[in-house]
């Protein structure tokens, strides 16, 4: 049961269906034509012939270089190219996206030798015909079923009228050159499936938290856009909740879509693009575009809590599209994808960073917003190439992928006055996802694969997480 109403101003009025489509957000509904990782998928001997990558930097990044750039492998002569990243134990794991018929599946990576990463396994890139492997998340679980380290992936059809649903598979990794299939949670028909998700561990229980956009939108409100699932068997996972915004107070039961007019006037959208936990498990934070960062007590996960969200000025496009924390849990990172920097009533500028203190997560009270050189550079019509992406942290600096920007860092240690301390930019960048750990950074770039960045001054620069 949802408990606590919004504190967002903006839904302080009646939410009302619009008739305006040509204001709906992220790729669904564009009718641009223009899809992220516009640039060119790369052949690993064109990667050899690009210029030296732009790497500057201060503080804690001096020394960070740039160790190794590979390309996925080509499969049955069809290059796919790269979405999200993650390390564990070692290795890269680099999701694919929609580039020559999607179906690339994940990729796993051995960083032995950080200079020469050595693509070892390919998984989840033939279970679901005709789909894309965005989004992969490893974990050691430790459960009444299963021991090991389990990877989740997210799975979007191309076509949501295709023939069967996306949702998320489940794969054991525990040997990472070879991945097991456990299980797959399937969303619902005529829809996508699953965007984003996130694994968690609450005591001796796994729980997956998945994203499906628009699903509400395409089931009539049959389904929900987030979902709680239990995976402490993989093999058997578990619906546990749905949520969407009827289920708040202030919003009226014949709710059903993605367009609502706020009482600033203008029309806006409403979607679950991704959703983070913080490492207890026990808070949720789910990036629902307009709505903000909506903040959930999952400590029952059969019955959340709702807590509080983000809000935004009159005058800024919305478009909460990830999130990150920092500071024990007390700070929040809020990334913000525009790509339509030109709109009338709002602000000119591509989508920045916005910076929450939630030591009371009833009451996010916003601290700062970070913009970068690219913000800024307003060109009319639609580009993802300038905007922010997604946001890592690690320690006291914040790393930002941001597409043609390649990847920011910012220090943090005083979250109410960001600096900018480094940025590493490949030629011709499309850097999609960034994951750090320890003396590693990670970039995924959609056109030339897997970026590999290092401290010189790392003591152990052999294995991540040993």
């Amino acid at each position: 049961m949802i408990k606590k109403p919004f504190v967002n101003t903006m839904l302080a009025a009646v939410l009302t269906l619009s008739i305006a489509p040509s204001v709906l957000a992220h790729d669904e509904f564009d009718s641009s034509g223009i899809a992220k990782g516009e640039r060119s998928v790369f052949s690993n001997e064109e990667i050899l012939n690009l210029s030296d990558a732009k790497m500057e930097g201060e503080k804690n990044l001096l020394h960070l270089k740039e160790a190794g750039s590979v390309q996925l492998k080509e499969v049955d002569g069809v290059q796919n190219n790269t979405a999200d990243v993650y390390a564990h134990k070692g290795y890269a794991y680099v999701g694919t996206h929609t580039a020559n018929g999607g179906n690339g599946g994940v990729r796993v990576f051995d960083l032995k030798d950080p200079a020469n990463p050595v693509e070892v396994a390919m998984f989840a890139n033939d279970d679901v015909a005709n789909s894309w492997q965005e989004k992969v998340i490893v974990k050691s679980i430790d459960t009444p079923d299963f021991k090991g380290d389990l990877a989740v992936v997210s799975v979007q059809k191309l076509d949501r009228n295709a023939e069967g649903a996306g949702g998320f598979l489940l794969y054991d990794v525990t040997n990472p050159e070879a991945p097991e299939k456990l299980g797959y949670w399937e969303t619902y028909e005529n829809t996508r499936g699953t965007h984003e998700l996130y694994l968690t561990m609450q005591g001796d229980k796994a729980l997956v938290l998945a994203s499906n956009p628009y699903a509400d939108y395409y089931s009539k409100g049959e389904h929900k856009d987030f979902t709680i699932v239990d995976v402490t068997n993989p093999k058997q996972p578990e619906t546990l909740w749905e949520f969407d915004p009827r289920m708040l107070e202030e919003v009226p039961a014949d709710f059903n879509g993605y367009h609502w007019n706020s009482p600033d006037g203008k029309t806006r959208a409403v979607f679950d693009h991704s959703v983070i936990t913080d490492d207890t498990g026990q808070f949720a934070y789910v990036s629902m575009w307009d709505l903000g960062t909506v903040i959930f007590d999952i400590s029952d996960p059969e019955n959340p809590v709702h807590l509080s969200s983000t809000d935004f000025a009159s005058d800024q496009q919305g478009a909460a599209h990830s999130a990150a924390l920092a500071k024990g849990g007390n700070v929040l990172i809020e990334t913000r994808e525009v790509s339509s920097p030109v709109r009338e009533g709002y602000e000119e500028s591509y989508g920045y960073t916005r910076i929450f203190d939630i030591k009371d997560k009833e009451n996010p009270v916003l601290l700062s917003e970070f913009k970068t050189d690219l913000t800024e550079k307003v060109e009319d019509g639609r580009t993802f190439a300038n905007t922010v992406h997604d946001p890592k942290v690690h320690g006291n600096t914040l790393y930002l992928s941001h597409y043609a920007g390649g990847v920011y860092s910012v220090d943090i240690t005083d979250p109410a006055n960001p600096k900018q301390i480094g940025q590493y930019t490949p030629d011709q960048a499309d850097v999609w996802g960034v994951f750090v750990d320890r003396n590693y950074v990670l970039a995924s770039d959609m056109g030339q694969g897997l970026k590999v960045l290092m401290k010189n001054n790392a003591k152990n620069p052999q294995r991540i997480n040993e």
